[in-house]
């Protein structure tokens, strides 16, 4: 048996999400899920709005279930929420991705795997990542994140220019192999619950 799921999120950094999901989804259920990205860049007239991105992402990547992200930033979460449900006219099942503000805040657990992200995985430089009690309250969890790359890069001058947090970022997520740590914050919680639904819709045996 082979699901196939299809994510869509707010912007391609996000797709970095995929790996946090393969890894719950493999905790979930023994089932093999695919998860593909919903890439429009190569559409000549790309799809504006939620509700087009929604009906052109199965139309492209067709799919068993909707992973749905959208970031809460400054709006209540519940309001992310009610407007995955209404933009969702596919008839397409989803499950939404709503972190307290960014994805990023997921990305700041594993200070080895971010410093090899960075370059230098035998470095030393302080990296001030915050403990996890503040990870869902930051203010700016990307610009933290971005910080703390900076940091364990220990660029200066040109090489300090030239450093891409954002690629490194990217790396950080494929480098990372356990989440466990982020399985406490709330809007993560509620992802695995609304996960554990939306396979147990489709007849997928779950694990416990």
């Amino acid at each position: 048996m082979m699901v196939q799921a299809t994510l869509v999120t707010d912007g391609t950094s996000d797709v970095v999400l995929i790996r946090i999901l393969s890894w719950l989804v493999a905790r979930l259920t023994t089932v093999e899920v695919e998860i593909r990205w919903a890439d429009f860049r190569f559409l000549s007239r790309r799809p504006e709005g939620l509700a087009q991105r929604l009906d052109s992402a199965t139309q492209l990547y067709p799919c068993d279930i909707l992973f749905v992200h959208r970031d809460a930033e400054k709006q209540d979460s519940e309001l992310r929420y009610n407007e995955i449900q209404n933009a969702n006219k596919t008839g397409t099942g989803h499950v939404c991705i709503v972190p307290v503000r960014m994805q990023e805040a997921w990305l700041l657990h594993d200070e080895q795997a971010l410093r090899e992200a960075a370059g230098r995985p035998s470095g030393t430089n302080p990296l001030d990542l915050p403990p996890a009690s503040k990870w869902e309250k930051l203010p700016d969890p990307k610009e933290t994140l971005h910080s703390a790359l900076r940091a364990a890069s220990g660029a200066t001058g040109r090489r300090a220019k030239s450093f891409k947090p954002e690629r490194a970022a990217h790396r950080l997520a494929d480098l990372v192999e356990d989440w466990s740590p982020i399985r406490t914050l709330s809007a993560f919680v509620r992802l695995e619950a609304d996960t554990r639904t939306g396979l147990q819709s489709l007849g997928i045996p779950l694990i416990g």
